[in-house]
C-alpha cells in the first residue's frame, strides 16, 4: 500500500531528501499512521530514523527556515513545530528492561527493531519518506488488519510487553476506551496476569493515562476494562469497593459501581470538562462505609455526600492528582449533590432555592448537570416524574437569580462597616451580625440591598446593646 497522497504536509518531503542526502533511512511511524489510517487529525508526528533522530531533525529545521529547534541529548530526541504540527524526531532504537524499572536499556536499531519494541500493532506501523519508497507502509505486525477488526494486540508476547513496560496496560485500555476497540483475548488476560507490575509506575502517569480513559466519548468502557483486569484495583480501591449487591431480608441495594459508571456515561454525553466527569466518579464514593441497613427503611447511605467530600482529598494526594480549586471544585459538588434531588421531592421554596445558588455559585450549572445524570432509575416513570421536577427546580433557579442576583453575593455589609458603625474591634459581634444579614437575605426576610442589609444591622446592634460610633 502506497499512502504518497496523504502525506501532504511539506516536512515530509524535506526529511525524505535530508535523509537521502544523508544516506539514512527515515519514516514516519505510531500515531500519526493509525490515525490516518482512522481518518482522525493527528497533530503529532513521530519521526524515526536509522541514524541520529537529533541531526535529522537540525537539518530538516534549517532547510525549511525554522529556527527554534528542542534537543533532548539524554533521550536522543529532538522536537521542532511546523505550521501547527510538532514534529518529534528519534534514532532507531531497540531496549531492553530489567525486572524493577520501565525504564530500558537503549541500543542504536534498526526500524524493525524500533517496530519490535512498540506498544500495539496499530502503532507499530511505518511510511516510508525516502524518495524511492516515499509512501510505502510498513506494517510487519498486522496493524491494518487490526484497525479493521477493531483490535488491540501487542506485536511480541503480550506478557512480556506488558512486563517490562506495565504503563502499557494502562495504554491499551486508553485507547480501547478512545478508539471503542476491543482488546484482543490473550492480551487481557496478559494484562491481569501483570496488574501487580503497576506498582512500579508513579502515580503521574497512572493518571495522565486515567484522565484520558475518563476523557474518552464513553469512558464506562475504560473503567469496565480497568476493573475485569484488576489494574483499577491496583490505584483506586475505594471505586473498587463501589462494586456489588448485598441483600439482606430480601432486600439489595443497587450496584454503586455500575451506577457511578452510568451517571459518568451521561456526565460525558453532556460535558467534556473533566474535573465534572471526575465529580459524577466520586459523588457516590463514600457509600460503602456509609452503608447500613434498617430493618424498616431498607438499606440507607446517610452522609455519604459529606463523607465523600472530605475522602477526596486523601484519594487525589494518592494518585498526585492537583490538590487546588479543581480539587475543591469537586469536593463543592459531591457535597451539594443531594441538594437539587431533595428539592424535587418538595415544595420548592425561595429560600431552599437562595441557599442551592449561594454555596453553589458559578458551578450550579455543573451541579445540575451531575445531579440529571444521578437520575439512572430503570422505572421510567419516575425518571421522567424526577426529571419533570428539575424543570420546576431550574425554572425557581432562574427566577430567583434574577430577582436576587444571589449567586457568589457578599453580604452588602462588610465586617469593617460593622466596626466602624459601632465603634468595636474585630469581635464575635461582628460575626454574628454579618451571618445574621447573610441569613435574612437567603429566607428572604430582607433583599439583597445595602439599603435593608444596613437598617437591619443597626436593629441588630441596638438589640446587641450596641452604641453608634462618636465619629458617625
Amino acid at each position: 500500500m502506497n499512502l504518497a497522497s496523504h502525506l501532504t504536509h511539506p516536512v515530509f518531503k524535506r526529511i525524505g531528501e535530508l535523509a537521502d542526502e544523508r544516506n539514512q533511512r527515515a519514516f514516519v511511524i505510531g500515531g500519526f499512521v493509525r490515525d490516518l489510517m482512522l481518518d482522525r487529525p493527528c497533530k503529532d508526528i513521530d519521526i524515526v530514523t536509522e541514524g541520529s533522530g537529533i541531526e535529522l531533525a537540525r537539518d530538516t529545521a534549517k532547510r525549511m527556515g525554522i529556527k527554534q529547534v528542542q534537543v533532548f541529548k539524554n533521550f536522543g530526541t529532538a522536537m521542532f513545530k511546523a505550521r501547527d504540527y510538532e514534529i518529534e524526531f528519534v534514532g532507531a532504537r531497540k531496549e531492553s528492561y530489567t525486572r524493577s524499572s520501565r525504564k530500558p536499556v537503549v541500543e542504536d536499531g534498526t526500524l524493525e527493531d524500533d517496530q519490535n519494541r512498540r506498544d500495539f500493532t496499530i502503532n507499530a506501523m511505518a511510511i516510508s519518506l525516502n524518495s524511492h519508497s516515499f509512501g510505502k507502509l510498513i506494517d510487519p505486525f498486522g496493524g491494518l488488519d487490526d484497525l479493521d477488526r477493531k483490535w488491540i494486540r501487542t506485536p511480541l508476547d503480550p506478557d512480556i510487553t506488558y512486563s517490562d513496560d506495565p504503563l502499557r496496560m494502562m495504554r491499551a485500555v486508553r485507547f480501547a476506551s478512545q478508539l471503542g476497540f476491543r482488546i484482543e483475548e490473550s492480551s487481557l488476560t496478559a494484562i491481569r496476569r501483570n496488574s501487580q507490575r503497576l506498582e512500579i509506575i508513579s502515580a503521574e502517569r497512572i493518571h495522565t493515562e486515567l484522565n484520558k480513559i475518563i476523557l474518552s466519548p464513553r469512558p464506562s468502557r475504560g473503567f469496565k476494562l480497568l476493573f475485569k483486569t484488576k489494574l483499577l484495583h491496583q490505584f483506586f480501591p475505594e471505586m473498587v469497593a463501589l462494586q456489588g449487591v448485598e441483600w439482606r431480608k430480601g432486600v439489595g441495594h443497587k450496584d454503586n459501581f455500575y451506577h457511578t459508571l452510568e451517571v459518568l456515561d451521561n456526565v460525558a454525553a453532556q460535558s467534556d470538562s473533566l474535573w465534572l466527569r471526575w465529580a459524577a466518579i466520586m459523588h457516590d464514593i463514600a457509600k460503602p462505609p456509609t452503608k447500613r441497613f434498617d430493618a424498616r427503611s431498607g438499606w440507607t447511605f446517610h452522609g455519604h455526600e459529606d463523607r465523600g467530600a472530605r475522602m477526596i482529598p486523601k484519594i487525589f494526594a494518592r494518585l498526585k492528582l492537583p490538590m487546588d480549586a479543581k480539587m475543591k471544585y469537586i469536593q463543592k459538588l459531591v457535597l451539594l449533590h443531594l441538594r437539587p434531588i431533595a428539592l424535587t421531592k418538595d415544595v420548592v421554596t425561595d429560600s431552599a432555592i437562595r441557599r442551592l445558588l449561594f454555596e453553589a455559585g458559578d458551578d450550579i450549572d455543573d451541579l445540575m448537570i451531575l445531579c440529571r445524570a444521578d437520575i439512572t432509575s430503570k422505572n421510567e416513570a419516575k425518571v421522567e416524574r424526577y426529571l419533570r421536577n428539575y424543570e420546576v427546580v431550574v425554572s425557581k433557579l432562574k427566577e430567583v437569580e434574577e430577582k436576587d442576583n444571589i449567586r457568589n453575593f457578599q453580604p452588602p455589609v462588610s465586617g469593617e462597616e460593622i466596626m466602624e458603625t459601632f465603634g468595636i474591634p474585630p469581635s464575635r459581634p461582628v460575626g454574628d451580625i454579618k451571618n445574621a444579614i447573610k441569613e435574612a437575605i437567603l429566607d428572604g426576610e430582607i433583599r439583597n440591598d445595602p439599603i435593608e442589609a444596613k437598617q437591619l444591622m443597626l436593629r441588630l446592634g441596638q438589640e446587641m446593646g450596641l452604641t453608634l460610633s462618636n465619629r458617625l
